[in-house]
């Protein structure tokens, strides 16, 4: 069963899926999730949230502010440091559901949100276990494999140009998120990247999906950093899935990651790229997150 709601996150108000197991009753282990970098919850989401209910337990699937169906602005803003303030939020949303059992709590977050994850489970002991998947964890380095050395000039200066404009009292530019000709400025280059969201735009009628990005979410992007967060995850569990051949969350800055992390620890490592996690190697993701968080709640 799955009922639409939403919640107030600090003034913004985000909407997204309660789920909760058929022909069950009592309390259920709740586990909360939220998608990467500019994606909403209809693209696989729901489809791991079925999988986690199936499991036995209830799951909290929303949108990121200023993303889908959730209120915020400027639209299509990426606040790293915001959306793990709006986990915590959706946390006490989803522990004071009548199906939740409020001390079973779980988190799941991939890309982008897979290293949001590992900052709030490492602050907020209400999760008592953690799935972070092909794991975003720091900025700098991430654009320093992705982009071309010669491209980082012109990256910054992008950079720079905006916060000007914004000073001036303009609002932020947007570039493509993604883009299927070679050369073309955008946030993700990449032919894979650009049929991952292809697929659900063609596939999902009336997705809250557009593809554009704000200049500022890039600049945000180069602060972040999850690095300091890893000895503090333990005494919760965490489940690491990692693809090894990620070239948009580098396989070796994730694993070393987890070589940081201490015990209770468990890692998944899928044969394929980034968005293999959530297509080809959905069946696999989904049912070793499913197991990890049957064992843990």
């Amino acid at each position: 069963m799955r009922r639409n709601v939403e919640f107030n996150a600090d003034g913004v108000t985000l909407r997204g899926w309660f789920y909760v197991p058929d022909h069950k009753s009592g309390k259920f282990p709740t586990i909360v999730m939220a998608h990467g970098f500019t994606a909403v919850k209809e693209m696989t989401l729901d489809q791991y949230a079925e999988v986690f209910c199936k499991g036995g337990m209830a799951v909290l699937v929303y949108d990121n502010r200023c993303l889908g169906e959730s209120d915020g602005s400027p639209r299509h803003d990426i606040d790293p440091v915001a959306q793990r303030r709006d986990y915590r939020c959706a946390i006490t949303f989803a522990q004071q559901q009548p199906e939740a059992d409020p001390e079973r709590i779980g988190i799941w977050g991939t890309s982008y949100t897979g290293g949001a994850v590992l900052g709030v489970a490492a602050l907020d002991k209400r999760v008592k276990a953690v799935v972070s998947q092909v794991p975003f964890v720091h900025g700098p380095k991430n654009i320093q494999q992705f982009l071309r050395l010669a491209e980082i000039p012109e990256f910054m200066k992008m950079i720079d140009d905006d916060r000007a404009r914004r000073m001036k009292g303009e609002p932020s530019q947007y570039v493509p998120v993604t883009s299927d000709k070679d050369g073309e400025p955008c946030a993700f280059p990449g032919r894979r990247t650009h049929n991952y969201f292809d697929k659900y735009v063609k596939s999902v009628p009336g997705m809250k999906w557009e593809n554009k990005v704000t200049i500022r979410s890039l600049e945000y992007l180069l602060d972040y950093d999850v690095t300091g967060y890893m000895e503090l995850i333990a005494p919760s569990p965490l489940l690491m899935i990692v693809s090894n051949n990620d070239t948009s969350t580098p396989t070796d800055l994730a694993l070393e990651m987890f070589q940081r992390a201490r015990e209770p620890k468990e890692l998944y490592v899928i044969k394929a790229d980034h968005y293999a996690s959530y297509l080809e190697g959905f069946d696999g993701t989904s049912a070793a997150a499913r197991d990890f968080f049957v064992k843990h709640l």
